[in-house]
């Protein structure tokens, strides 16, 4: 059945490209062979009686990569002077310019020196610029917005996220454990880092059992 309605669609598509089309009558002969050359090669590959089978898009897996958009989970200003250069450096980091990112977050520092916000999106922008791992500058750049303001939530946050992306568990979990332990418990943010904590942990696995002292007998643990 399915070849009866491909016949015909090319015998519509040649009636158009003839007549409706006007096609010279020296160039008809050249359509008609790539039409034919075309229902061949569908003769030879396609397979139309086999039924359909929609393919099930996989769910994206939990990570510590997630990204945290909008309101950055209560930890960010929406509409306060670092909103626009954060919009924009997210916007340049979406397309993969993550240079630009960074150098538009510079250039709202040196509007806005003091801003966390700012200081905690460079951190992020240098970081997805050394394909997601925590560096100096990155590093630095966290410092920064702790200092401007100690009890913000987004530094230890987001330089937690960039050491466990850069394989770090060990650092990354101590920076959110002292978060966790300080967040208020109606905080925005708290489910979330309790969720990437418990992740963090599962993925440590249990942790190895204190070394006995140089001068303790061989076998002797303290307990």
């Amino acid at each position: 059945m399915i070849w009866i309605w491909i016949l015909l669609a090319a015998a519509v598509t040649i009636g158009g490209i003839f007549w409706l089309g006007k096609l010279p009558a020296a160039a008809r002969p050249l359509a008609g062979a790539a039409i034919m050359l075309g229902l061949a090669g569908y003769a030879l590959q396609g397979s139309p009686s086999l039924p359909g089978k929609p393919v099930a898009v996989p769910d994206e897996p939990e990570g510590f990569g997630e990204a945290i958009t909008d309101q950055r989970q209560g930890m960010s200003e929406r509409f306060g002077p670092a909103a626009q250069w954060l919009g924009m450096s997210d916007g340049f980091a979406r397309t993969g310019k993550t240079e630009l990112a960074a150098k538009t977050l510079e250039k709202g520092l040196e509007k806005y020196p003091d801003n966390v916000d700012l200081w905690v999106g460079l951190g992020n922008a240098l970081a997805a610029h050394s394909g997601g791992m925590m560096s100096p500058a990155a590093a630095l750049a966290f410092d920064e917005a702790a200092k401007r303001d100690p009890t913000h939530p987004a530094p230890p946050f987001f330089a937690g996220l960039a050491l466990a992306q850069g394989g770090d568990l060990k650092g990354a979990e101590a920076v959110w454990s002292q978060l966790l332990a300080r967040s208020p418990a109606d905080a925005p943010w708290r489910r979330d880092l309790e969720m990437r904590l418990g992740q963090l942990r599962q993925a440590l696995g249990p942790q190895l059992p204190l070394e006995a002292p140089a001068d303790a007998p061989a076998g002797d643990v303290p307990n």
